[in-house]
């Protein structure tokens, strides 16, 4: 009897160990997904993900610390961004470059791409300076005063935004200006000031900010300037989607508003 009684425990264990070994299975694909940076969600409740953010040329610093924040509240996302003019990263779009999301800074240039991104919401405002060397040792203290043929200034190229804004201010006042160089973006024209290759150039108010110790800035009044949009999307390409949609979102809440402001962007 005994024996009996052992083969047929044996057989049960056996039986039972195959029901369990795919509940084991489906334990562990449970776990996989989990960790899956494709099906995981942040502690916030957006989905986790690669994200790719195509983003202007004058954001290059103050997303390096927006990025680091999102992916800091957002665990299982990373940001990486791809900096360039904004007629640049329009191209790029066009093209059709592996990308999530555009902040351009213009508005002019997000809605060229209507047919490529979802709705557009303005995240910050800029306004322009002009950027001088270190000391500003030309003297330099009016917009008027680029007009002298003695000095040497640079202007962004006029399909880049920074470059319309200049040519805006500049045409408003009558005020001629023979550059001696149009540069692709404003960091390049700020690049020329910064090395002595030019006496003065027009860029944003955050990026002379950026470069504080190495130029100066001279303020132009409100009334003579020109006020710069960025304007945030997703793209319809993204693989992405509802991580993209949520880091732009995030782009308005306070905390990205502060890390913005605090760079010395405006309020949109």
């Amino acid at each position: 009897m005994a024996p009996f009684l052992t083969r047929r425990r044996a057989a049960a264990a056996v039986v039972t160990a195959a029901l369990l070994v795919p509940l084991a299975a489906c334990g562990k694909d449970d776990d996989n997904k989990k960790n899956d940076p494709a099906t995981a969600k942040s502690s916030t409740g957006a989905p986790a993900a690669k994200l790719t953010v195509l983003a202007a040329a004058s954001l290059t610093d103050v997303f390096k610390t927006a990025g680091a924040a999102y992916e800091k509240e957002h665990p299982g996302t990373k940001v990486t961004f791809s900096f360039a003019g904004s007629q640049e990263l329009a191209a790029q779009v066009k093209q059709g470059a592996p990308a999530d999301a555009l902040v351009t800074a213009d508005t002019k240039t997000m809605d060229g791409l209507k047919a490529d991104t979802g709705a557009a919401t303005v995240i910050a405002k800029n306004r322009l300076v002009i950027a001088t060397g270190k000391g500003n040792p030309k003297k330099v203290g009016a917009l008027k005063d680029l007009a002298d043929t003695k000095l040497k200034v640079v202007l962004a190229a006029p399909e880049v935004p920074v470059g319309r804004y200049s040519k805006k201010v500049l045409d408003a006042q009558k005020i001629t200006v023979k550059p001696v160089s149009q540069e692709p973006n404003v960091r390049a024209v700020l690049t020329k000031v910064e090395l002595g290759e030019a006496d003065a150039g027009l860029v944003y108010k955050t990026d002379a900010a950026g470069a504080t110790g190495k130029v100066d800035a001279v303020e132009i009044p409100d009334a003579q300037n020109a006020v710069a949009q960025y304007p945030a999307a997703t793209l319809k390409s993204s693989k992405n989607a509802d991580a993209a949609a949520a880091f732009v979102q995030w782009l308005s809440s306070p905390e990205a508003q502060k890390i913005l402001q605090d760079a010395g962007f405006q309020k949109p």
